[in-house]
């Protein structure tokens, strides 16, 4: 086998393997992330344990908010 087709092999497997890390979380810095506080109300029951925050604790519902409860970060409508 010739050199150079080992050397593009070599390039192609470490693009490949260096891809999925460009757009990894760790890209955020920390003071992106939010804090997130309790809940005003518990939710009444487990169907609105449903609605989950993003990983930078976020809602992606309008007019929510993400707060935690006793089965995660959730997000709760505002009203």
């Amino acid at each position: 086998m010739k050199p150079w087709i080992l050397l593009l092999m070599l390039l192609t497997y470490e693009l490949v393997m260096f891809l999925p890390v460009l757009g990894s979380i760790k890209n955020k810095l920390l003071y992106e992330i939010k804090d997130i506080d309790q809940c005003w109300v518990q939710p009444p029951s487990l169907r609105y344990c449903v609605k989950r925050c993003t990983k930078l604790r976020e809602c992606s519902f309008p007019n929510h908010t993400c707060c935690w409860t006793y089965c995660g970060n959730i997000c709760l409508n505002n009203e």
